[in-house]
């Protein structure tokens, strides 16, 4: 478990700001405010942070845009602020890169609930003991068709031996494909077994990661061979999957 995660909270609103600071620090955050893309790329330099919550609507580079830069060289994990009924925002926020939206206005215990599940999605190994930890680091790496996904240290590298940049949901979603290779799961299967938030009869995140997985390792993402569209049935990861020990160079 976290000790004293640190979160980054983004919003040209002070009042807005103010309040999330105040609540989430009494639920054991260290929180950093900043009200636009400037403050908030001057702490990431100076602070490691453990989530961001980014408000979509803001003056000059707005949340997309922040987003689409933060992806460029990192996966922190972000969670968006969109407004009601903005759905097209909250589906290109996804494809940005965002882990999670939440609609204004919404009750800050719902975003806790949010943060503290990108939180364990980032963490999925916390819980192991040193021991347990040292092991998976030197064993649990996944290939397929050349390319390699290594668990613990949740990088993606391609059959060329590059280190593709993946978000937190993206490598999520792509370990649990690969552990169940040639099995047909459903939307919901894998909202469940990606420990996501509960979907509701509209959700997209599903559908929108795995079409930015896509782009990044299939050959023609228009005609996937990889990972496969099952007609009212969800997807399957079509490829053979083995296991090694050692990263190959």
């Amino acid at each position: 478990m976290l000790i004293n995660p640190r979160l980054l909270v983004v919003d040209d609103d002070i009042d807005i700001r103010d309040l999330l600071g105040k609540f989430l620090s009494q639920h054991g955050f260290d929180v950093i405010l900043a009200s636009g893309g400037e403050e908030m790329f001057a702490q990431l330099k100076q602070h490691t942070i453990d989530a961001i919550i980014l408000d979509l609507m803001m003056p000059g580079d707005d949340g997309l845009s922040l987003c689409k830069k933060i992806r460029a060289n990192s996966d922190v994990p972000i969670i968006m602020l969109t407004a009601v009924g903005e759905e097209i925002d909250r589906i290109i926020g996804l494809e940005m890169g965002a882990d999670d939206y939440l609609p204004k206005p919404f009750n800050p215990r719902e975003l806790l609930a949010r943060i503290k599940a990108v939180l364990r999605r980032k963490n999925t190994n916390s819980s192991f003991s040193a021991e347990e930890t040292a092991f998976n680091q030197q064993h649990v790496i996944y290939q397929f068709k050349g390319w390699q996904l290594v668990q613990t240290s949740r990088e993606l590298f391609s059959p060329d031996n590059i280190e593709i940049s993946i978000s937190g949901g993206e490598f999520d979603l792509l370990l649990t494909l690969v552990e169940h290779p040639q099995h047909v799961l459903s939307r919901d299967q894998l909202l469940d077994l990606t420990r996501n938030r509960q979907s509701g009869p509209f959700d997209r995140s599903i559908d929108i990661q795995i079409s930015r997985l896509r782009r990044k390792i299939e050959e023609d993402p228009k005609n996937p061979t990889i990972i496969k569209t099952v007609r009212g049935g969800g997807y399957v990861f079509s490829c053979i999957v083995t296991k090694s020990s050692v990263r190959s160079s």
